[in-house]
């Protein structure tokens, strides 16, 4: 009998996150999956790595799964997964489902999501980042709530099924999916979005008198067609297809003359 596919699964939103479940559910018959995330929350933290510190693991119970909680980054989870827990490169990576959006130019840089996805693809192994459309109220409600995951779930299936049977696109590393939370049908193949936050801050005082901010975004109306945010705001399905090579196309020797002008 042919030895079943290694499937890691992990999120930047913790152990405890609805989305890991639903995405452990949509795995698990399709092969075998391994369960390693951060203990805690880490959204935000894109593709930092635990270098200065250590990193502690331990086997739990979380959720119904038979998890790793990693005291450290998505992309801590990610390495720990492959090398220490599973022990080989697995034959796909999972990153999500995570709780809110993951769309433009912003998010591929910030998110936990999207760089425990580009480690893995660092590492040799075919990923898929996933991410679930939620109110904006609730993206930094971190805790397990009834969302409607079944259309990422069917999404995330036949996608790792494709993968699984005949490997990622070619020129592909990543594949960056986002489900809308108001579905209208069809999915697309998009682009980035240059951004999707304009940036405010926000100055309070403590108790004391001390000033301290919040860093917050205003979302921008306008999407470009083609680009992630502007199928997701259209109800659609949006898979971003990333490469880890992030060089400019741009035509070298105009670049030179540019520095010798």
């Amino acid at each position: 009998m042919a030895e079943k596919p290694k499937i890691l699964l992990t999120n930047d939103d913790g152990l405890y996150s609805a989305g890991l479940r639903a995405s452990y559910d949509a795995l698990k018959d399709i092969g075998e999956v391994f369960v390693v995330a951060p203990a805690v929350q880490r959204s935000g933290v894109g593709r930092s790595i635990s270098i200065m510190e250590p990193i502690r693991v331990s086997k739990v119970s979380a959720n119904g799964m038979v998890s790793f909680a990693v005291d450290g980054t998505p992309t801590d989870a990610v390495i720990i997964g492959i090398h220490e827990i599973i022990g080989e490169l697995p034959d796909l990576v999972v990153s999500g489902i995570n709780l809110g959006e993951n769309i433009s130019t912003e998010a591929v840089t910030t998110s936990g999501t999207v760089g425990a996805a580009l480690e893995a693809a660092t590492q040799g192994s075919a990923a898929i980042a996933i991410s679930l459309e939620v109110p904006d109220i609730d993206k930094f409600e971190f805790v397990f709530k009834p969302y409607n995951f079944s259309l990422a779930k069917t999404v995330l299936r036949k996608l790792a099924k494709n993968i699984l049977s005949k490997g990622m696109p070619e020129g592909v590393d990543v594949l960056n999916v986002n489900v809308p939370s108001k579905p209208s049908g069809g999915v697309e193949i998009t682009k980035l979005a240059r951004r999707l936050y304009i940036t405010r801050i926000e100055e309070r005082l403590d108790p004391r008198g001390r000033k301290y901010y919040w860093i917050d975004g205003v979302e921008i109306d306008d999407a470009e067609e083609g680009t992630d945010l502007h199928a997701l705001r259209n109800g659609k399905v949006s898979i971003t297809p990333l490469t880890l090579d992030s060089t400019a196309r741009i035509d070298f020797d105009k670049l030179r003359r540019w520095l010798d002008e």
